[in-house]
């Protein structure tokens, strides 16, 4: 009987914490930090290994800038997502391509701090503290759930350090992420 008001009271302590990080991720308004990523692809040999920036902007700007292994960039800014490898350049709503708004909203969200955004489309986990602190998303939608696994983010205060992309096919992600001051 005890165990069901330690249980409320974690779980309360919990939801306080995550608060706390969103409301700072919140304040945050610029950012940017080196990146450096590998994916597994079923239909790779080896594990596709790329680095670059990360540029954020409050509230909806998201820039990824690959350098290596070869300069590509993928730009979100107000819901349109523009891909620019070499001299082609391809735009898309992502509103038309409900298969990729969670995965890059995920991210968005988390970095304007936006807890309510983030439980519209996912199962939420928190644990940890502010100064480590790991976020557990999982699609609601069982139609994007065939698909996405779960993303993982895990940070300290303000900043997220790394982000892990497990698709329900085996392939996966995992993004490690340094803020330059």
């Amino acid at each position: 009987m005890l165990l069901v008001p330690a249980i409320a009271a974690a779980q309360a302590l919990a939801d306080d914490t995550l608060d706390s990080v969103m409301s700072m991720l919140a304040q945050r308004h610029h950012g940017e930090a080196a990146f450096t990523e590998e994916k597994t692809l079923s239909v790779m040999r080896q594990p596709l290994k790329s680095s670059g920036l990360l540029i954020y902007d409050a509230p909806d700007h998201l820039e990824q800038r690959t350098l290596l292994p070869r300069a590509q960039s993928v730009v979100l800014d107000r819901g349109i997502l523009s891909m620019h490898i070499g001299a082609h350049v391809r735009t898309l709503r992502l509103s038309d391509y409900p298969q990729l708004a969670p995965l890059i909203d995920s991210i968005r969200a988390t970095l304007a701090g936006e807890r309510a955004s983030l439980e519209r489309v996912f199962e939420l986990g928190f644990t940890g503290s502010i100064e480590h602190w790991q976020l557990h998303l999982v699609p609601r939608d069982p139609q994007m759930r065939a698909s996405l696994q779960q993303i993982d983010l895990e940070g300290q205060r303000d900043a997220v350090s790394e982000v892990r992309v497990q698709q329900r096919d085996g392939d996966h992600s995992l993004m490690h992420i340094t803020p330059r001051e």
